[in-house]
């Protein structure tokens, strides 16, 4: 056969063979009641886009592993010093990209030729669910594929925004790449039986870039109380947090400026990133930067905290939701995500912009006031690793059993 791609075809199981892009699928009949019954558990395989950091979307694919622990993980790329110690018990499987082990280390470098990896990549399972922030959900599944989708590409959507401050390669593929990237994303993203997605700011891009309208399943918060915590030494509580990944969108700059009004306050910022070394030129003695911390630091600097503040553009605001874990009050952005999981007056408060003198504003209100540590608790247990898995679940074998896409209804926590 002229003119077919060869595709990389793998089972759950780990077998592999050739294929060409003209296969198509049997078109099967609804199961009957007996039948659905009578079925096992489908097999089940997991795809996330690259595993070379510690984030967010990184902590939902661990979430989604205890869904579905039998399932195998594939993904680009896989730095297991990078990314949660957690995925080097579980079975990740990268694709042959990873064997450049520049990518791994700046993934960045990746992104022109992720669409082509994934597009070669073919799944023979019952559910393949893509846990995508633009490049996974462009497998090729055999059986139904589900995609959770944490983000329209951002380097394809929102190009000035996300490589704002880049340079080099990735700057210049962007431009160069856009419109056939462009093209194959939404021909990706066409060929999805159920979209998911993080929030209702989300799903607005999605229905804006492809047309299509998903279900919001919010993300869960993985960082509880319930686990050791170490102490930073020489820090005592008291402090104001901002947990944050140190990229230019993220507007940590404006929340370290901030705190040049508040003198009687001190600021821990964790995280690391490109900015980092701006920002610690940035910080004042009030501020104190830590880098990147283990989890057993992270739930002491939560329990220790007054209160914690986030000014990024978030897809889904996690902020409220780990501090509220924690009992404690955050001030956040007006925007995005955080729209979805603050509740005004009650979790904390917004800002409008993220400028130092409002931030600084808010985060003044934000002391000055008693909050409930009960009502914290309870709004962050509608958001519970637990609830996230039942509802991914309800999803998946429901799609599975009926061999259709079912309108499961899902209630945002309130």
């Amino acid at each position: 056969m002229t003119g077919c791609i060869r595709l990389l075809r793998i089972s759950p199981q780990g077998r592999s063979q050739g294929a060409d892009t003209n296969h198509v699928q049997d078109l099967l009949p609804p199961l009957s009641l007996a039948e659905r019954r009578a079925r096992p558990e489908p097999t089940v395989a997991l795809v996330h886009d690259y595993l070379t950091q510690r984030g967010g979307a990184e902590r939902v694919v661990l979430a989604m592993m205890k869904a579905f622990p039998r399932a195998p993980l594939y993904t680009s790329l896989y730095d297991p010093v990078r990314t949660f110690p957690e995925f080097d018990r579980l079975d990740v499987r990268p694709l042959p990209l990873d064997r450049v082990g520049v990518l791994r280390r700046r993934h960045r470098l990746a992104l022109p030729l992720l669409a082509r990896a994934f597009s070669r990549l073919e799944l023979d399972a019952d559910v393949v669910v893509c846990s995508s922030s633009g490049w996974a959900h462009g497998v090729h599944a055999l059986g139904r594929k589900i995609v959770y989708c944490h983000s329209p590409a951002r380097w394809l959507y929102q190009c000035d925004r996300y490589l704002r401050g880049s340079r080099g390669p990735a700057r210049a593929a962007a431009g160069a790449l856009r419109p056939y990237l462009v093209r194959a994303d939404r021909r990706a993203a066409a060929s999805a039986d159920t979209y998911l997605t993080v929030s209702s700011a989300v799903r607005d891009r999605i229905r804006d870039a492809y047309g299509l309208d998903p279900h919001v399943l919010p993300p869960p918060h993985a960082l509880t109380p319930a686990g050791a915590a170490r102490p930073v030494e020489g820090l005592e509580p008291g402090f104001i947090l901002c947990v944050s990944r140190l990229l230019s969108y993220k507007n940590v700059d404006a929340v370290v400026a901030a705190f040049s009004a508040l003198p009687g306050q001190r600021l821990v910022v964790v995280g690391s990133g490109p900015e980092e070394t701006r920002l610690r030129q940035l910080a004042g003695r009030n501020v104190r930067l830590l880098g990147s911390v283990d989890d057993a630091v992270l739930r002491w600097l939560y329990s220790s905290c007054t209160g914690v503040v986030a000014a990024s553009n978030e897809d889904f605001g996690l902020t409220p939701i780990e501090a509220a874990a924690f009992a404690k009050p955050v001030a956040v952005l007006r925007w995005g995500g955080f729209l979805d999981t603050l509740v005004e007056g009650t979790t904390g408060l917004y800002f409008d912009r993220p400028v130092p003198a409002e931030i600084a504003r808010a985060l003044r209100s934000l002391v000055a006031r008693r909050w409930s540590a009960s009502v914290l608790r309870a709004h962050a247990a509608g958001y519970s690793e637990e609830v996230f898995i039942d509802r991914l679940r309800a999803f998946v074998l429901a799609d599975s059993a009926s061999r259709a896409t079912v309108p499961v209804t899902l209630e945002l926590a309130a």
